[in-house]
């Protein structure tokens, strides 16, 4: 059986802004959150707050689930 490749949390969050089809400008303008801040996010040259990533997650509808077939150490 192949490995699944194990992506990142924010890599998730990065994609699934782009999959809202909405404008980075726009999330910012609904969400309340830093326009500025987004940008440096989504491109990679910062991190986020959990309020921040909690705002993002309740605007695009995401949730974490937790598959226990990747378990490290296993």
């Amino acid at each position: 059986m192949a490995k699944r490749k194990i992506t990142k949390l924010s890599d998730q969050v990065r994609q699934a802004i782009d999959d809202s089809g909405v404008s980075r400008y726009k999330i910012s303008q609904e969400t309340g959150i830093d326009e500025s801040a987004l940008a440096k996010f989504y491109n990679g040259h910062r991190g986020i707050t959990t309020g921040t990533l909690d705002r993002l997650g309740e605007y695009l509808g995401l949730r974490i689930a937790v598959d226990p077939k990747l378990k490290k150490g296993k």
